[in-house]
């Protein structure tokens, strides 16, 4: 692996499998009455959140506290930040008091990207999500999911798999870094959204695109639904929410017309009764609760490899040396 995780696209397949393996060995510690490992004492992780978070920011505090790193959280609002400080000072600021790592969610896409490419900070950078661009962590953790269910196993990919990820596409930086990630394990992926809800260029992805949900779910292995993300649009990208609803939302009819194995997924928050309904939300087939389990192993996972994890030149991991510390924390 790289010193920094900044886009899905960075990540080759070698480089998914060992994050999702080692992810695979970590989430043992969940059954246990001792949650912790040693592998990060002595670490200092800043969690560095311009963005109000709930789920991704939770995540990454326990999974850096189940690994025993000492963790800083450092929000924008009632910082120096709300003042005026550029990223360039508070970088300068947490190099100067020793970060090893910072986990960034900026509202600006391409921050963690400027971050890591700087000389600002020594440590590694790890994206939680930039403005509309990409949201690494989280297209690997729904990777987790998948696997799980689909092809589970250490060392195996996606191949194969079809995935339709609905909705709103166009400021979603969890589809972009799916689209990357589940293409280099090998799964086929699906856009379904209105015209208006999909990015210029998208005929240069490496994907489908259909206007038609009820075409595509019978023929899928998962399906990913989104939010649509208001508080980024400035236009009126579709007439009605019931008419969105109409066309575009999982309900149970639509449910019933997958595959038997085939899984519903949601980064969330999820809107009920948007694109998503209550009784599809509480299906059994529903793997929102188990992905926001998933995302704590992931990240205790990537945080692993990058800061504690014994990783040879050739990318290979000691897989001997995390059985070793899952077995001292027992």
């Amino acid at each position: 692996m790289k010193r920094h995780l900044v886009s899905a696209a960075d990540l080759s397949r070698d480089d998914a499998l060992l994050i999702l393996d080692t992810a695979e060995e970590l989430a043992q510690l969940s059954g246990r009455a001792v949650k912790k490992l040693p592998t990060l004492r002595g670490r200092t992780v800043v969690n560095l959140f311009f963005e109000d978070s709930t789920r991704t920011k939770t995540s990454f505090e326990v999974a850096e506290k189940r690994l025993s790193a000492d963790v800083i959280n450092f929000s924008a609002k009632g910082s120096s930040v709300s003042k005026g400080e550029s990223l360039k000072d508070t970088a300068l600021t947490l190099q100067a008091m020793g970060a090893d790592a910072v986990v960034i969610r900026h509202h600006a896409s391409g921050a963690p990207a400027r971050l890591a490419d700087s000389d600002w900070l020594h440590g590694s950078v790890i994206n939680a999500g930039d403005g509309t661009h990409e949201h690494p962590t989280q297209a690997l953790l729904d990777a987790f999911t998948m696997r799980r269910h689909l092809n589970p196993g250490a060392g195996r990919d996606l191949a194969g798999r079809k995935v339709a990820i609905v909705g709103d596409i166009l400021h979603s930086r969890v589809a972009r870094s799916n689209v990357h990630l589940l293409t280099t394990l090998g799964a086929e992926v699906t856009f379904v959204a209105p015209p208006t809800l999909l990015p210029i260029g998208i005929e240069t992805w490496p994907c489908q695109v259909s206007y038609d949900l009820d075409a595509v779910l019978p023929k899928v292995d998962a399906v990913m639904m989104l939010r649509v993300q208001r508080e980024r649009m400035n236009a009126a990208f579709f007439p009605t929410e019931r008419e969105y609803s109409r066309r575009y939302g999982l309900n149970g009819l639509r449910l019933a017309t997958m595959p038997e194995h085939a899984i519903v997924m949601h980064p969330g928050p999820m809107v009920r009764g948007m694109e998503i309904t209550a009784d599809v939300a509480d299906s059994p087939r529903c793997t929102v609760v188990e992905q926001v389990a998933n995302g704590v192993s992931v990240r205790m996972a990537v945080l692993y490899l990058l800061l504690g994890g014994a990783v040879f030149a050739d990318g290979s991991a000691d897989s001997a040396r995390t059985t070793e510390l899952l077995e001292a924390a027992q």
